[in-house]
């Protein structure tokens, strides 16, 4: 299927006769494997078959990209010469939802790649803050389309990257490259083996049987870029430094034992059994072994609970309650402080979760959370016009 064309056989001219450029990225949904990104890790995530879709009509004669959402009203305006390092204050640094869409549009130029200015509609059905990666999405889907306007090819790692620097240098958030390589590289019926030190994405075959993924967002949601995500990443670097290593990737499992203070030691043990814990449920994935697979998600979420301290009360209660109604495992995905739990759960097993589980909760205090079925999905891409 060829890509949408910023591309025209007439010579440049009004808005309305530049052709629409259109672009897809999705969700996605972490298996196991948190907190390791930024720590040179492994990780194990599909994408979703939710994501966000980016409709652009570029304007050469254009000095800024107007951006409207479904999520939020009305529009804002971003210059395309926008730099993190402007003045806020003054009006030349874009701030709130729009400053994704403008730290992709510095990240492409910083890159070699000036978009063009137009008008972009953003179209999502990614829940915000349910730790799906609204916010990679968002990037990876508006860098397609910008780099389509601008006749630009940039291959899907490079794009990672670009769409990291922007969440990193220009919106503020420490985040790593999970979000956005389970974004760009997703296939249908496919999980990824992410690599973060390599950058390698492994294809694992998603064998469950007659089991089932489900997402329960608890309904709290989460923020990245709020100072707990950064507490434990300086944690996990400390404790690095700590152990004369570049990061906890090239530290061996039991290696936390020779760091002093109960914190940083648990803080890095579970970077180091995290790697551990994927690299097993993706052999667990590959032999479709569900029993063995649960068993690593839960260790994962006891590991989060107890050593990195990312969880709350109802993200707990929310997982328990899945394991007590008969799921295989489940855990926590995403960042942490709210968002969702992943379950795998026997195919009588997941009716009952969706049909007992949020009662349950509620019952006990909690928001009401919703609970979604869920299978790997295709990547990010252009989007053929109509």
């Amino acid at each position: 299927m060829p890509e949408g064309s910023a591309g025209s056989t007439s010579p440049p001219g009004p808005r309305s006769r530049e052709p629409e450029v259109r672009a897809y990225a999705p969700g996605r949904v972490n298996l196991i494997g948190e907190h390791t990104d930024y720590n040179d890790g492994l990780a194990l995530s599909i994408a979703l078959q939710l994501g966000t879709t980016v409709s652009f009509r570029p304007d050469p004669a254009a000095e800024s990209v107007v951006v409207s959402s479904d999520l939020a009203p009305g529009r804002a305006g971003v210059p395309i010469d926008t730099a993190p390092d402007d003045d806020a204050a003054h009006g030349t640094r874009v701030t709130g939802w729009a400053s994704y869409v403008a730290g992709c549009v510095w990240a492409l130029r910083e890159h070699g790649v000036r978009a063009p200015g137009g008008r972009m509609a953003i179209r999502s059905d990614v829940p915000v803050g349910a730790g799906l990666s609204s916010s990679a999405a968002l990037e990876c889907a508006v860098l397609h389309a910008l780099a389509a306007a601008a006749e630009a090819t940039v291959d899907r790692r490079t794009l990672a990257l670009i769409a990291q620097r922007a969440e990193n240098r220009y919106v503020g958030a420490p985040t790593g490259l999970l979000d956005q390589l389970s974004s760009l590289y997703g296939a249908d019926g496919t999980a990824l083996l992410l690599d973060f030190r390599s950058l390698q994405v492994t294809p694992v075959p998603v064998t469950l049987g007659g089991a089932v993924l489900l997402v329960i967002d608890s309904r709290s949601p989460h923020r990245n870029a709020d100072g707990e995500y950064r507490r434990r990443r300086a944690a996990c670097e400390d404790a690095a430094r700590r152990l004369s290593a570049p990061s906890l990737r090239y530290v061996r499992d039991d290696g936390w034992r020779a760091l002093r203070g109960d914190e940083l030691r648990r803080r890095a043990r579970h970077v180091l059994t995290e790697n551990r814990r994927v690299r097993d449920a993706a052999q667990a994935l590959r032999d479709g072994d569900c029993t063995r697979f649960g068993e690593l998600m839960n260790q994962s979420h006891h590991s989060m609970r107890a050593d990195f301290e990312i969880t709350t009360p109802g993200i707990d209660r929310i997982a328990e309650t899945a394991r007590d109604l008969g799921a295989f495992g489940a855990r926590m995905t995403g960042g942490g402080f709210g968002g969702s739990v992943v379950a795998l759960a026997p195919a009588e097993a997941a009716m009952r979760i969706e049909s007992t589980l949020p009662g349950l909760v509620a019952d006990a205090g909690d928001p009401r959370p919703t609970v979604i079925r869920v299978r790997p999905g295709a990547g990010a891409g252009p989007v053929m016009a109509q």
